[in-house]
């Protein structure tokens, strides 16, 4: 008996990472509202004139088709469904929140209020407003979703009183979820501390 063949049209997503594969393709993995982490096969996305290339950047939001019923899927489409103008300075953060999805969320298993909490730390990043708080929510929910979730009520993220004892519950929390496997981010982000200028 064969497996059904699913088709998703146009759901909400971003892509968290991409990798070349085979000659002029690429493997996607996408983090969707509606269907969670999802690897998917770009077919001819590396060739110059694909219509999937340009779309699909990281940290932008996206509507995604895909079709297949095993553990990759094909991706048929891609469109772009907005802009987060984010600056550099916010490039780490986003990248730290996109390891934390790959590494912590199993896959093909929806999260949509994780997606909401991703979409505002975006968004709050892009408007300039602080790392700190944006990642404290986040960090907050993720931890929720996958039942890693602080037993406390729900804190202020943006009270810079607060934040120090927030940002080390929180990390004590991930790194017991993460079983001592140290986030990449996490470990550039000490690398470049330590080649910063002293300040006067």
């Amino acid at each position: 008996m064969s497996r059904r063949v699913l088709r998703v049209l146009e759901t909400p997503g971003y892509v968290l990472h991409a990798t070349p594969w085979r000659e002029t393709s690429l493997i996607v993995q996408a983090f969707s509202r509606d269907h969670g982490w999802v690897s998917m096969v770009a077919k001819g996305a590396k060739r110059p004139h694909s219509v999937l290339r340009p779309a699909l950047s990281v940290f932008q939001p996206l509507l995604l088709s895909w079709t297949g019923s095993g553990e990759i899927k094909t991706l048929t489409r891609a469109e772009c469904a907005g802009v987060h103008a984010l600056p550099g300075a916010a490039m780490m953060s986003c990248w730290y929140m996109n390891e934390l999805l790959f590494r912590l969320l199993p896959r093909e298993d929806p999260h949509p209020g994780l997606f909401d909490a991703y979409v505002l730390a975006l968004q709050r990043l892009a408007a300039g407003q602080p790392a700190a708080g944006a990642l404290r929510r986040f960090e907050w929910i993720l931890l929720k979703e996958t039942g890693y979730g602080l037993d406390a009520e729900e804190p202020d993220f943006d009270d810079p009183q607060g934040e120090p004892a927030l940002r080390a519950s929180l990390r004590e929390r991930l790194s017991e979820h993460l079983a001592g496997r140290p986030l990449t981010t996490r470990q550039v982000l000490v690398a470049l501390q330590r080649f910063q200028p002293a300040k006067p």
